[in-house]
């Protein structure tokens, strides 16, 4: 094999491999141009110079919407911006198995300062509105000031305990030992806060984002959907865009007819995925499984308590498939653990198995995807209870399956304390903090309900946005040796939180109980031992 010619512009000569990156094409002319590879015996370069937008858009509306050839949206890949939504609307958001982005960090910035999402809470002169407004408000005042005290008063108390060396600068041991206290006090964040985030999809999956996005039961995430499609068909952000224009002022000063010539290529607006977006619309096969599901899992579950659950439980293979697919329908719809849902549905009968997996393919469109539910068959399957703000992290692991339960205060909330970081001395009580931590938690948990009840727009949805990040979540990971090897190990590690440390131990531990052998290959760090807080 060859290297490629020093000009770009230079075409390799015959029987020579050919290798260059491509820049400054539309997204959709360069997925058709890619397409073409498959239709066409034209080169990258050939194809590009004789493509339009037009002929772009006409393309894909053939083959990508009336045959379904929806690899090709896979080619376009489109950047995208998004900031000032609340928490909630971001965990969301980025629950696609095909994302890349980057979110606002809980360690390194105060979001203090941030603001939060505002639920519709209806017309004044409805009854109960102003009250529930005010409810909410102060809700969240008093998480944001126990969150700023927490974080001071934990940053003093680590100062006492951890002793600065020499080698480090007044910033940096202030700034490392700020991050620690920022771990401690991001607990008290309510699912409100602002966040913002930077995603790079490609537009099959950015159609299928909009589209679950449109058939949230939350207002704030349904604007999130059309805003997000808007931005994908409207004129997208070009950073060159003010510099460009200004050439081009320049340019007309000393010749109009070379500036008419020059802006298309200065000033030109591109539209990021005006094609493959545009007819994303809410999803009717999710929307109405959603609904028959948790109406399925309330009437076979009536009566049964949520089972108490450890913080990791691997929940062994023992069951037909048909069981196992059964069982992940019904717990993607309730807040029962997985192992007690999954030994209630190995009673039924097998036709009463079979109806629950056909619900959940009965309203399927003929483009639709199949649930994520229906990704079965993993060898390992961790169900996780654990505070909301460190799923967030584990939520990044995306070659696994995750199948999330909704938010809830149904499993209450976690206390952080110095044990998880090498310690035994309660990090909490050591500075003092402790009492106005449970107090703005329960606090929170108590305006929660009593926001679920009242007359407000969207009632159950709005109250959920008072949780604070301590609020426990339960999602079920499903995945192969590889993958449980690969979170153990990075997870476990002496710089990460302590609330997925915790989490990654579990895992380990669960494995080596179920198969020691295996485990013997996992590169961990002991959770439990002592570990140096200055070191990131």
């Amino acid at each position: 094999m060859t290297s490629q010619p020093a000009n770009p512009d230079t075409q390799a000569p015959p029987q020579q491999t050919d290798v260059f990156a491509v820049h400054g094409a539309d997204p959709e002319v360069l997925a058709y141009a890619m397409a073409k590879y498959s239709r066409s015996s034209l080169s990258m370069r050939q194809s590009l110079a004789e493509i339009s937008s037009q002929r772009a858009e006409q393309f894909l509306n053939t083959f990508y919407f009336q045959y379904g050839h929806r690899s090709i949206a896979d080619l376009a890949h489109v950047a995208f911006a998004i900031e000032r939504l609340s928490l909630l609307a971001a965990i969301v958001l980025v629950d696609e198995q095909r994302w890349d982005g980057q979110e606002r960090s809980t360690r390194y910035q105060n979001f203090q300062k941030s603001g939060c999402y505002q639920p519709d809470f209806g017309p004044d002169s409805q009854p109960g509105s102003s009250a529930a407004k005010q409810l909410y408000t102060s809700t969240i005042d008093r998480l944001f000031t126990a969150y700023r005290e927490t974080s001071a008063a934990v940053l003093e108390a680590l100062k006492v305990r951890v002793a600065q060396p020499e080698s480090l600068s007044d910033e940096a041991y202030t700034r490392t030992l700020k991050a620690r206290a920022f771990d401690v006090a991001r607990y008290l964040l309510p699912l409100a806060t602002n966040t913002s985030l930077g995603q790079i999809v490609n537009a099959r999956t950015l159609e299928t984002q909009v589209a679950r996005l449109l058939s949230s039961p939350f207002a704030e995430i349904r604007d999130l959907g059309i805003k997000l499609r808007d931005a994908a068909t409207g004129p997208a952000w070009n950073v060159q865009g003010d510099a460009g224009a200004r050439l081009r002022e320049r340019i007309n000063a000393l010749s109009p007819e070379l500036a008419g010539e020059a802006e298309p290529l200065l000033t030109r607006p591109v539209h990021a995925a005006p094609t493959l977006v545009k007819y994303a619309q809410p999803n009717p096969y999710e929307q109405q499984t959603r609904a028959e599901l948790a109406q399925a899992a309330a009437e076979l579950l009536t009566g049964q308590p949520i089972a108490a659950a450890p913080l990791v439980d691997l929940v062994e293979r023992s069951e037909p498939l048909e069981v196992e697919l059964a069982s992940t329908l019904l717990y993607s719809a309730c807040h029962h653990p997985y192992r007690q849902i999954r030994d209630r549905v190995a009673q039924l009968p097998a036709a009463r198995v079979a109806e629950y997996i056909a619900l959940g393919l009965r309203h399927r469109g003929r483009h639709d995807e199949a649930l994520r539910a229906f990704h079965a068959g993993h060898s390992l399957r961790f169900d996780i209870l654990m505070d909301i703000g460190g799923f967030r992290d584990m939520h990044r692991h995306r070659r696994c399956t995750q199948i999330i339960q909704d938010f809830t205060p149904l499993h209450g909330y976690e206390t952080p304390d110095a044990g998880d970081l090498g310690d035994h001395v309660l990090l909490l009580t050591e500075s003092g903090a402790l009492a106005s931590y449970q107090a703005a938690c329960d606090q929170a948990f108590a305006a929660s309900r009593a926001l679920a009840v009242s007359a407000i727009p969207e009632a159950a949805q709005s109250a959920l946005y008072l949780l604070p990040l301590a609020t426990r979540i339960r999602s079920l990971f499903k995945m192969d040796f590889a993958e449980a090897q690969y979170i153990s190990e990075l997870r476990s590690g002496p710089a990460g939180h302590f609330s997925y440390r915790k989490v990654a131990w579990e895992m380990f531990l669960a494995v080596q109980r179920q198969h020691p052998a295996l485990a013997s290959h996992f590169r961990v760090t002991d959770y439990t031992d002592p570990i140096d807080l200055l070191k990131r």
